[in-house]
């Protein structure tokens, strides 16, 4: 258990985690000069049957706030330390705020300095802490009268500690590590060292790390877990990491080690932000302010999604812009101060780490993040996903999920995974619908077409899909029998073809030029010269043809024979397999054409959907698609 420290200055914290511990937290020679706390102290006490309580103390002086929040990111319990004799002062109430803001539930309350006082004013101060924490999670908490310099009532303290710390549920250890950084140094032969408390995860000696935002990538050397010497540390834990291949002078407080394929960083994000119920203003729509996430400390503007402002005491839906990028995940909380960093305004949790850029007031979206916020995760993907389809690696980073468990909770839900891309299924089976029924219509338009291309059906049926989830729902139709592929388009299998005698004795005559030259095959206007047929009829007999798919139209008035296609489309994996890309020239080498006809073959490939173009290189996506017999043109019986 890791049990933070919280109170005004000079109202003995640093004094009571000795009398605690036997260890004075304060290591700079400016707090032992000066007799006050200014960075982050740390001090662990072992436990009787096993494992270590560890302590973090924070300064209270209202210039160091930033690292009282820093320091009390991620602490099981709260030690709220008040003076007697000074009673419930400013950086009291603002530390009370920042960890109800927090989502600090256990802890106790301590009176120090008892011996300073006598009992009448020992008897007001507790009426005036009752009155101060009614109505938060410190109303439950006990109170224990101190006095750190002499000891008084510490061992009744000290006992109730060592309880809940036995009694204490370490944290889930679901999700990728995340380790919120609070201090970097170097120790001379070891190299560099981080510390933080462990949000989320596993890590263990020799795993791979990355410190983000920044991207500098490190290899864990050694771990200490609650100041202890460990193989690994988990979720939870006071952590401190040798990593192998960062300078100090890459690291900073602020920033995260966390595993490498957890991309979570940005400088926008929608949350739930709770304005203090003790602030005297309405936080206004797009307002500047301070955000403390983590251990980071950030300017930030916020953006009232579901009202104009948010009034004291009120929690909305908001949108929020920082100036530079953050390490976040759902359910991460933070605390928002003024732009002049002098009081607490409130605090929140975060929702989403890739809202859109617009509609962001939409009813819809307004209602899942409602769902976000106050459902389970099964019942919050059942809204998100009657609304739009959610990309895996958006749920995988935003939630800090791995792949195995998003596809759990989209089975969970009984939403189907495609590829890249959870779908409702009633969104799933919309979109068969909606494919068939484009079919028809271009059926319609262009009855002498075999069908349509594969990525111009993808634009018409849903232009917003991906090019892979699009493949899996055609080849989900193409095995229900639902629809046809006649090598690159795709039809109704009842949409048949027949020739007219005439128009049979046309294509004979027409077939041999075709296959003369099967890879630069003679175009329309050609054909009608040299067999002295008019440029219609050979245009419409060719079109009759192909749509049985024995020639396929792969540019204007360019009619292949459909196992050139193939061959070429083999040919283009080969390219792929030796040399990473087809590229024009080597393709234009391979089938013997010119450049300009090599070019036109490669386009259509990447039109319907067999390849992908990135520049001048054509990747293969899928399988050859022509590989399936092709249907011969007869004539009606």
């Amino acid at each position: 258990m890791i049990v933070g420290t919280a109170g005004h200055i000079d109202h003995g914290k640093t004094s009571l985690v000795k009398r605690l511990t036997g260890r004075n937290t304060d290591r700079l020679p400016e707090e032992i000069k000066r007799g006050i706390s200014i960075e982050l102290g740390y001090a662990y006490v072992p436990l009787p049957g096993g494992g270590v309580l560890g302590f973090i103390d924070v300064p209270g002086h209202e210039k160091f706030v930033h690292t009282m929040v820093a320091g009390a990111t991620g602490i099981d319990f709260a030690l709220l330390v008040i003076a007697a004799d000074d009673g419930v002062m400013p950086q009291t109430d603002e530390h009370l705020d920042i960890l109800e803001l927090l989502g600090v539930r256990a802890g106790a309350i301590v009176i120090n300095k008892i011996d300073a006082v006598d009992p009448e004013r020992l008897a007001e101060v507790r009426t005036k802490i009752a009155q101060r924490v009614k109505s938060t999670a410190a109303a439950q908490w006990p109170v224990f009268a101190v006095s750190a310099s002499s000891g008084a009532g510490v061992a009744e303290l000290q006992a109730h500690l060592l309880e809940r710390a036995v009694a204490h549920v370490r944290r889930e250890e679901a999700g990728r590590f995340r380790l919120a950084i609070d201090r970097v140094f170097t120790l001379s032969g070891v190299g560099t060292i981080v510390t933080g408390t462990a949000h989320a995860g596993r890590v263990r000696v020799g795993d791979e790390l990355v410190v983000v935002p920044g991207e500098v990538r490190a290899r864990v050397r050694s771990v200490h877990a609650q100041d202890q010497p460990a193989t690994e540390g988990v979720a939870g834990q006071r952590c401190a990491l040798n990593l192998v291949g960062v300078e100090k002078s890459a690291v900073d407080r602020g920033q995260w080690a966390q595993a490498p394929d957890l991309r979570n960083v940005s400088d926008r994000f929608d949350a739930s932000v709770h304005v203090s119920a003790n602030e005297v203003r309405a936080l206004a729509n797009s307002a500047g302010v301070h955000l403390h996430h983590g251990t980071a400390d950030v300017l930030a503007r916020a953006g009232v999604l579901d009202a104009e402002r948010i009034a004291p005491g009120e929690t909305r839906l908001v949108s929020i812009r920082t100036d530079r990028p953050l390490a976040l995940c759902r359910g991460d909380r933070f605390v928002l101060r003024d732009a002049q960093a002098r009081r607490t305004i409130g605090g929140g949790v975060v929702l989403d780490i890739e809202p859109p850029l617009r509609g962001r007031r939409a009813a819809s979206r307004l209602e899942i993040l409602r769902a976000i916020r106050d459902q389970s995760p099964a019942q919050a993907l059942t809204v998100w996903l009657q609304r739009e389809p959610v990309p895996l690696a958006r749920l995988c980073n935003g939630w800090n999920i791995d792949a195995a468990q998003a596809c759990q909770l989209a089975n969970s839900v009984h939403a189907r995974v495609a590829t890249d891309t959870v779908f409702a299924a009633q969104t799933w089976s919309a979109l068969g619908d909606k494919l068939l029924a484009a079919i028809a219509v271009v059926h319609e338009r262009e009855p002498e077409m075999p069908g349509v291309e594969q990525d111009r059906l993808r634009r018409m049926v849903a232009p917003w899909l991906a090019q892979d989830a699009f493949s899996e729902l055609l080849d989900e139709m193409l095995e229900q029998g639902r629809v046809a592929r006649r090598g690159a388009f795709v039809g109704d299998p009842a949409h048949k073809s027949e020739l007219a005698k005439s128009e049979r004795v046309v294509w004979e005559r027409i077939k041999p030029l075709l296959l003369e030259k099967p890879f630069e095959p003679p175009r329309v206007r050609d054909i009608g010269r040299e067999l002295k047929i008019a440029e219609a009829d050979v245009r419409g007999v060719l079109r009759r043809v192909a749509r049985v798919g024995e020639i396929t139209l792969v540019a204007h008035d360019h009619f292949f024979d459909t196992t050139a296609v193939r061959t070429m489309a083999d040919i283009t994996r080969e390219l792929n397999e030796r040399h990473g890309a087809a590229r024009a020239a080597e393709f234009r080498d391979r089938i013997g054409t010119g450049r300009k006809v090599a070019i036109q073959i490669l386009e259509f490939f990447d039109r319907v959907g067999y390849t992908r173009r990135v520049r001048d290189d054509h990747l293969v996506r899928r399988a050859n698609p022509w590989d399936a017999p092709v249907e011969q043109a007869r004539e009606p019986r």
